[in-house]
């Protein structure tokens, strides 16, 4: 079993920036995936971000350029850096572990931006 932590949402005005932190507790296989995902009202779950435990990262075109993610396999937390919000960028962020196949979720911090 895997637990998933996050924090560091909240509310900033357009172009601000947020960092979002998510730690994983629990059985962790040293190969893993994790990353961020994110609910706005009214719509589905979308992929964001993710960043495998070798460093391969991948993004969702709408983030590309705007959004950093990285992470301490030391400590198995994954960081999600986001610049020049958008009020598009408005939704529940979701932490997310694939851990040999099993995955799991956080509890979904709120981040708000504003025009």
């Amino acid at each position: 079993q895997v637990q998933l932590v996050e924090s560091g949402g909240g509310s900033v005005q357009a172009g601000g920036s947020l960092r979002l932190s998510c730690a994983a507790s629990g059985s962790i296989f040293s190969s893993n995936i994790m990353g961020w995902y994110r609910q706005a009202p009214m719509n589905q779950r979308e992929f964001v971000a993710i960043m495998t435990s070798g460093g391969t990262t991948n993004y969702a075109d709408s983030v590309k350029g705007r959004f950093t993610v990285s992470r301490d396999n030391a400590k198995n937390v994954v960081y999600l850096q986001m610049n020049s919000l958008k009020p598009d960028d408005t939704a529940v962020y979701y932490c997310n572990i694939n851990n040999l196949g099993r995955v799991y979720w956080g509890q979904g911090t709120q981040v708000t931006v504003s025009s």
